[in-house]
């Protein structure tokens, strides 16, 4: 075991874990953190996406020891209270959303790609989407949620 210390949307945590934990198992089920899903566990699908230090990372691929001493952003940490964030309100607009599996790692690298970038082009918006699978809405729409979310943002105007 080893301990380590992760400021995750604003709080910081001390944990002790194994060398092998990754870091999506120690969000889900030390801090009760469910909102990133394990799709592949390979980095394949994107449904674990976190921001790590300002970077998507697929939490699945992350070690835990790897993450200590990082600040670490969530989907759980998108919204205050019932107020959802200006990307979660797009993505509703754009009926970006169907079951929802995937919907947490395509916000989560929406936000990383908007505050690199307030003014993605498709291209840009369709490369930082590329390591994120959805079965149901369809990309369009998505990639719509994302523009509506940098004009509310001010960017794309």
């Amino acid at each position: 075991m080893r301990t380590i210390e992760l400021t995750v949307n604003g709080r910081v945590h001390r944990l002790d874990v194994k060398e092998n934990d990754i870091l999506l198992d120690v969000l889900r089920k030390k801090l009760n953190l469910t909102g990133a899903k394990e799709g592949c566990g390979e980095g394949e699908c994107g449904a674990c996406t976190v921001i790590m230090d300002g970077e998507a990372v697929t939490s699945c691929l992350v070690l835990a020891v790897e993450a200590d001493g990082t600040e670490i952003e969530t989907i759980e940490g998108q919204s205050i209270g019932e107020e959802i964030s200006d990307i979660q309100e797009a993505f509703i607009e754009e009926n970006a959303i169907q079951c929802g599996f995937c919907t947490p790692g395509m916000v989560m690298t929406t936000k990383a790609l908007l505050d690199e970038n307030p003014n993605p082009s498709d291209e840009d918006i369709d490369i930082a989407l590329s390591g994120n699978i959805c079965r149901c809405t369809g990309y369009y729409s998505i990639r719509d949620a994302v523009k509506r979310a940098a004009e509310k943002k001010g960017g794309n105007k």
